[in-house]
């Protein structure tokens, strides 16, 4: 799956993109052309389901006339079609209303010498291959016991691509990257009767290096123990309890922390953590570290979408804010400077000072007796207020020890306290995509069942 563009096309391309933009009347100018190639295999029940090979291309124009913004895309990369992208988007800044806010970054603030972040690690893996490793995969998770009686399937997902972008102030940049992932959702039934409860789970590796990916076998295996584990789940009585989230879904508080400190929140006045910068939010024993910087990390970049520089930088100290995350034009509305985070956060370590030695195990005795979510549904978060409620899917613990599966159960609170209110977060630290964080352990929250 070799790319059908060379870096230095692109180069040219967006040169001749900058000069014609110009010409044509265009105060200031980015644009940026990329390609991404990519391939997906799924299988179900020891056939293959799907088959897709994707070949993708854009090039895309954002300019000013003055303070007026036109933006404009094609899949078309000759010339003509690049002149007539321009001038689309020269047609829509005419229309558009001046904001005092807008532009390109300023010149000071680009990066100019990008560091090798090692992100790019091509798959070599024929069709063929990936539909053994998915087919083992699957097989592995049927292996594990005859509970596991049904699939939603296995996936072995490969994906490249490179770019370049530019800028009228100077800025020059691209890199080619890479995502590939094994994924498998095994079924589980406790009896041999249609009508048995059933309970699904899934396990998955992403990497940008193949070679670093979870072995087929070992994802099946886990998928499957997770699964079985979900037979036998029955409701809660409403309490007030400790709650401890599973460290795969943990960084969705991480998540809901950043947007709530991220520029667009705060400018519009629409986070629960207005004003923040400087103060405790987070428990006193709680770090939270941006570095763009970790080779191979899916959060890895050197620099943002609009060619800022980026660097590594402690967003929470002892509980305390000490950044947000803002792009250009936010900045601008808060009268504050670029944190180069324009297209979204980098990688994301989450630590305490009070870590639990022994993983999730060790963090069940020190809870003692309360609920372990491991996983989340629905979207009851309220950025605006931090109210917070969402169905889960869980085990009840007693003295440290799981004492069985819980459904149709609710957990609520308020993200100000729960953030405030983290006792200790265990040594079982993973990565789920640009956030690396172990399971936590909140002193109370409201379980809502029957």
């Amino acid at each position: 799956m070799a790319f059908s563009f060379k870096t230095e096309t692109f180069q040219e391309l967006t040169e001749y993109a900058l000069q014609k933009a110009k010409s044509l009347g265009a105060t200031d100018c980015a644009v940026d052309i990329s390609e991404g190639v990519g391939q997906s295999v799924s299988v179900r029940m020891g056939k293959v389901e799907t088959i897709e090979h994707t070949r993708d291309k854009s090039f895309g124009v954002s300019l000013f006339v003055g303070k007026k913004r036109g933006n404009a895309s094609s899949s078309d990369f000759s010339k003509p079609a690049i002149d007539a992208t321009i001038q689309a988007a020269l047609d829509i800044a005419k229309y558009t209303a001046a904001d005092r806010f807008a532009g390109l970054p300023e010149v000071e603030e680009l990066s100019r010498r990008h560091r090798d972040l090692e992100l790019y690690y091509p798959w070599k893996i024929s069709t063929a291959k990936a539909v053994e490793k998915a087919l083992a995969m699957e097989q592995a998770a049927f292996d594990v016991s005859p509970k596991i009686r049904n699939s939603d399937g296995a996936n072995v997902s490969v994906e490249t691509g490179h770019f370049w972008a530019a800028n009228s102030r100077g800025f020059k940049g691209g890199y080619p990257y890479s995502r590939h992932s094994l994924s498998v959702s095994p079924i589980a039934q406790a009896g041999r009767s249609k009508d048995s409860p059933m309970q699904r789970d899934f396990w998955y590796s992403s990497e940008r290096n193949p070679k670093n990916l979870e072995k087929p076998k070992s994802i099946g295996t886990i998928a499957a123990s997770r699964a079985i584990a979900r037979l036998g789940s029955k409701p809660l009585t409403t309490r007030k309890c400790p709650v401890i989230f599973e460290a795969p879904i943990a960084s969705s508080l991480i998540s809901h922390f950043v947007g709530a400190v991220s520029g667009s929140s705060l400018y519009r006045k629409t986070s629960f953590l207005l004003n923040s910068l400087g103060k405790p939010v987070w428990a006193p024993h709680i770090t939270l570290k941006e570095d763009p910087f970790i080779p191979g990390a899916h959060g890895s970049s050197p620099f943002d979408e609009e060619g800022v520089k980026v660097k590594p930088r402690t967003v929470v100290k002892k509980g305390v804010v000490e950044g947000y995350f803002l792009s250009t034009y936010s900045a601008r509305k808060l009268k504050m400077q670029s944190t180069g985070n324009a297209g979204g956060t980098h990688n994301l370590i989450l630590s305490s000072s009070r870590t639990t030695q022994g993983g999730l195990q060790a963090l069940l005795k020190q809870m003692g007796t309360g609920l372990l979510v491991t996983e989340l549904m629905g979207q009851g978060v309220n950025g605006v207020t931090g109210d917070y409620s969402r169905g889960v899917f869980g085990y009840w613990v007693e003295n440290g020890v799981i004492v069985h599966p819980v459904e149709e159960v609710t957990i609520a609170g308020n993200l100000k306290d729960m953030l405030a209110n983290v006792v200790a977060i265990a040594d079982d630290a993973q990565w789920r995509g640009s956030k690396h964080n172990g399971s936590i352990l909140i002193e109370s929250m409201t379980v809502a069942g029957n």
